[in-house]
């Protein structure tokens, strides 16, 4: 095999994958993906990667291949992160949202283009819990069924050089022919904290806690969210004042930066600053992000992060494609 091993990632957002697997030698000949924000970030970070900006159900396997120079069988991975907010233990679990459905898309392009290896992530311990275990059997029997062996493992983040605390439930799979098990990167490195993240960072545009957040903010022990430290209801558990000798707590796709839905520094009553959440969620200090500052959290926070799928790539390169 090349060394440069040859990508094609689905669902790419702003391209967090596809910075991981660049990191680890690979080569993203295709990136998928739909909202303006994310391509337009995408194609700011990643200027020689084609982007196809649509509706993946509109993709047909032909046009892969046109645009990838690819026959069927000749690509290496196929990477994807189908939208997993009907499986989150954050939202509503609802086993009938269309969104869960969008996995049936990545089964579509996988059975057609045939690549050796596919990686999956999808949302944590709640694709396995409750009524939604009846969807990832769904999920794994379809990929199962695609010609693929085929493992899902829950891993966090945190183990592989990512300051932050997220847990996600990675599928790899390894087409059948090529008689190899399938098999996931172990744990790399101790947890780095958010104060070992942060140092020397200049934080930018840094937004403020309006006046009810920032007094509540003062009551809140360090590491603790307002909603539990002080028995509140409502949505005043969405706000964390981070503990700087841990890792961050997953950043989730919405934050204001005003009071609800908040990841807070410590020392002040304020929100983390687009600059520090590219450190925390493993960018470098130079990759640029475009819009709002939700919009830029919200490419983040949707982000595989890209030293997490760095170690994921290397594994599978070294340990997979090198013996197919």
């Amino acid at each position: 095999m090349n060394s440069r091993f040859k990508v094609v990632s689905t669902f790419a957002g702003c391209g967090g994958s596809s910075l991981g697997y660049k990191l680890a030698r690979g080569e993203v000949l295709l990136a998928v993906e739909w909202d303006n924000n994310a391509v337009a970030t995408y194609r700011l970070n990643h200027p020689g990667t084609p982007v196809y900006h649509g509706d993946i159900a509109q993709l047909s396997v032909g046009e892969v291949l046109r645009i990838t120079g690819l026959k069927p069988g000749e690509l290496d991975l196929l990477d994807g992160s189908p939208p997993c907010q009907g499986f989150s233990m954050s939202g509503k679990r609802d086993a009938d949202d269309d969104r869960n459905q969008l996995f049936r898309e990545y089964v579509r392009l996988l059975q057609g283009l045939r690549p050796k290896v596919f990686v999956m992530e999808n949302v944590s311990s709640g694709m396995v819990k409750g009524k939604m275990k009846v969807i990832f059997a769904e999920i794994l029997r379809a990929l199962k069924a695609s010609g693929y062996r085929v493992k899902a493992r829950l891993m966090n983040a945190k183990y592989f050089n990512v300051p932050q605390s997220r847990e996600r439930m990675i599928f790899i799979g390894i087409r059948e022919d090529l008689g190899i098990e399938p098999s996931h990167p172990r744990p790399q490195a101790r947890p780095i904290t958010v104060r070992q993240a942060l140092r020397g960072c200049v934080p930018e545009e840094i937004p403020m806690l309006n006046e009810k957040y920032a007094a509540i903010w003062r009551r809140v022990p360090i590491g603790s969210d307002m909603g539990d430290a002080l028995n509140l209801n409502g949505h005043y558990s969405d706000v964390v004042k981070l503990h700087p000798d841990r890792p961050s707590r997953t950043l989730v796709k919405t934050q204001t930066g005003r009071g609800f839905a908040t990841l807070c520094h410590w020392e002040e009553p304020r929100a983390i600053s687009i600059a520090e959440a590219k450190r925390l969620g493993s960018f470098p200090d130079d990759f640029q992000f475009i819009g709002s500052y939700s919009e830029q959290w919200a490419r983040i926070g949707n982000s595989v992060p890209p030293l997490f799928m760095k170690a994921i790539a290397e594994h599978i390169r070294d340990n997979i494609l090198l013996s197919a």
